[in-house]
């Protein structure tokens, strides 16, 4: 059966030349895309695209569906926009504050689907340290922002959560144990160690001061994740660095998780501004329908 997403993901994947662009344009993996193209055009009875090896080449049947595609996926954002203004959303900015690593991870697909059902409310990113977003929601200068770990009492939208891995050289000696086995923090703290921050306060020096360890040889301090990989693979260290944040390519790279498990987590709190905004209670409702759609369908 043909919905909003099979219409949304076809004028992807024209728009971008490609089903791996349009699948990332709209949220979804790539195999599920070719599968949805698949039930669409079985669908119609007909082809819209002729897969080459490199793009996508749109029949002329094809060209004729993504124009009336268009035409309707913009008539429903005005009718959206409409109901936006109707409810004086029309113009509304919400500044949401987070840390680097959840822009490019957690975030997108959330915002996209928001602000694909509200055109009229304007979401501002505010990048900053897990320290300086706190200040801001005290500030009142943001409606909301993602923290680490939050307290049950701020009522925060839990956004997910990863582990902590620790990062070393293909060839250190830890790295030939079984990656089940994990690494334990005390193994690490007597290493050659290369402090990766993220500019959170939660990073590998605190988890050790928090488990009575104190590191012996901090080598390098450096503020960004990718950094520290960089440095671990070429062999100046070890590291600890969130799983999320881990390199696409760890050829060079042992990474195991710390065991005991340590993980961190994110929520969405808002500011008592966030909480006056009519616009950002929206935001919120509509983020955590998202967030609990999302974990029903992993699960």
């Amino acid at each position: 059966m043909m919905n909003l997403a099979h219409w949304r993901l076809l004028v992807a994947v024209a728009d971008e030349g490609t089903i791996s662009r349009g699948a990332d344009r709209v949220g979804i993996s790539q195999s599920g895309a070719s599968q949805a193209l698949a039930q669409l055009e079985s669908s119609l009875g007909f082809t819209v695209f002729v897969r080459e090896r490199r793009q996508v080449e749109i029949t002329a049947l094809g060209q004729r569906v993504i124009e009336h595609a268009r035409i309707m996926l913009g008539g429903l954002q005005a009718i959206r926009a409409l109901a936006d203004d109707s409810q004086g959303f029309s113009g509304a900015r919400i500044r949401l504050a987070t840390f680097p690593s959840l822009v490019s991870s957690v975030l997108p697909a959330l915002l996209r689907d928001f602000q694909r059902r509200h055109p009229g409310i304007e979401v501002v990113i505010v990048e900053g340290t897990d320290e300086e977003v706190e200040r801001w929601l005290e500030s009142g200068t943001v409606d909301a922002g993602v923290v680490m770990n939050p307290a049950a009492d701020r009522a925060p939208l839990m956004l997910g959560s990863d582990g902590w891995m620790a990062v070393l050289a293909q060839t250190h000696p830890l790295g030939r144990r079984a990656t089940e086995s994990g690494v334990a923090l005390s193994e690490l703290a007597g290493e050659p160690f290369i402090l990766a921050t993220g500019g959170c306060a939660v990073n590998g020096q605190r988890l050790m001061a928090d488990a009575g360890i104190q590191l012996s040889d901090v080598r390098v301090t450096v503020r960004d994740w990718a950094s520290a990989c960089v440095l671990a693979r070429e062999g100046l260290g070890v590291s600890l660095v969130p799983e999320s944040t881990l390199p696409d390519d760890l050829h060079g790279l042992r990474v195991l998780p710390v065991k005991p498990a340590i993980r961190r987590l994110f929520g969405l709190v808002c500011s008592p501004a966030g909480c006056a905004s009519r616009a950002t209670q929206v935001f919120m409702r509509e983020l955590a329908t998202a967030v609990a759609g999302s974990a029903s369908g992993s699960a």
